[in-house]
């Protein structure tokens, strides 16, 4: 399995990082979230995902991103590497809660604070958090053309959406168009048809979550639900090795287009997500692993 695949004509690691958990509810210290992401870096993750609604209180907008650019300075020329992947169109106004404001004007004036934020001329990657059902989706995928022309992106992605929404943004942004962020995990596969149409088109599909079922998401909060004992498990002792790196090179194999972006809040646990792309699972237990997926419910 190779290490590497491409967002667009970029080529990055085939495990990214998502950097969320290092700035939401129940995130380390800074020093640790540093301590994460150069532990990702220095395993060779090159590429990160961010957004300027990952944050926990209500006046510290962009936190995330600042936590990335700080580590990325201190990268030196590394930095230019790494394929930092930043949202907008969402907000947090500091009581747990999730808002949507994909707006084109909206869309603009983050995009410009990301921008500052990160301290780059372009941003590499810029992602429709999510489409607002109050705002026409071609209005808000057509800002991010707009935004490429001006130089302001390189490319663009879109996330949380359905086959036809993807159809249509690409009909709108043609090649500018590169990646497609959904949730997806041997837990959740609702996204099926979308990680297939990726695949037809050669856009990257990067499931966001991946681990659902083996780990606990930041958003579960503390009684999310884990499984033990379950296919990825008995997989993992065969291997030596953790059931979550087995679940996210299961997702390598899904196809050539995915690439997960599994959170972490301690450096082993990024080192070990990024150690997946090294992990070569025979086409048995590839079998015995798609099998448990399609009847999670079931005893695996």
């Amino acid at each position: 399995m190779s290490a590497e695949r491409f967002i667009g004509e970029v080529r990055v690691s085939a495990v990214g990082l998502g950097t969320m958990p290092l700035s939401v509810e129940g995130r380390p210290d800074r020093e640790r979230a540093l301590a994460t992401l150069h532990a990702a870096l220095d395993a060779g993750v090159t590429l990160l995902d961010t957004a300027d609604s990952y944050h926990w209180h209500a006046d510290e907008t962009g936190h995330n991103e600042l936590l990335v650019a700080r580590a990325l300075a201190a990268r030196g020329p590394d930095r230019d590497s790494v394929l930092v992947a930043t949202k907008g169109g969402r907000g947090r106004p500091g009581d747990g809660s999730w808002t949507v404001d994909a707006r084109p004007e909206r869309l603009r004036l983050t995009c410009e604070a990301s921008l500052r934020r990160l301290g780059t001329e372009a941003i590499g990657l810029y992602q429709l958090h999510k489409p607002d059902p109050k705002v026409p989706w071609a209005e808000s995928v057509g800002i991010l053309r707009e935004l490429a022309e001006e130089g302001k992106i390189r490319a663009a992605g879109i996330s949380n959406v359905t086959v036809e929404q993807l159809d249509q943004a690409r009909e709108i942004l043609g090649d500018l168009l590169v990646s497609v962020q959904n949730q997806y995990s041997p837990a959740v596969r609702d996204s099926e048809p979308q990680l297939r149409r990726c695949a037809e088109l050669g856009l990257a599909f990067l499931p966001w979550s991946p681990l659902g079922g083996i780990s606990r998401s930041s958003l579960d909060g503390p009684s999310g639900p884990t499984s033990a004992g379950t296919a990825f498990h008995r997989v993992a002792a065969e291997h030596e090795v953790s059931p979550q790196r087995v679940c996210l090179a299961w997702l390598l194999s899904r196809a050539p287009v995915v690439i997960p972006i599994p959170g972490a809040t301690r450096p082993r646990t990024a080192r070990d997500s990024a150690a997946a792309a090294g992990l070569t699972l025979t086409a048995t237990q590839i079998g015995r692993l798609d099998a448990a997926a399609a009847a999670w419910d079931q005893p695996a």
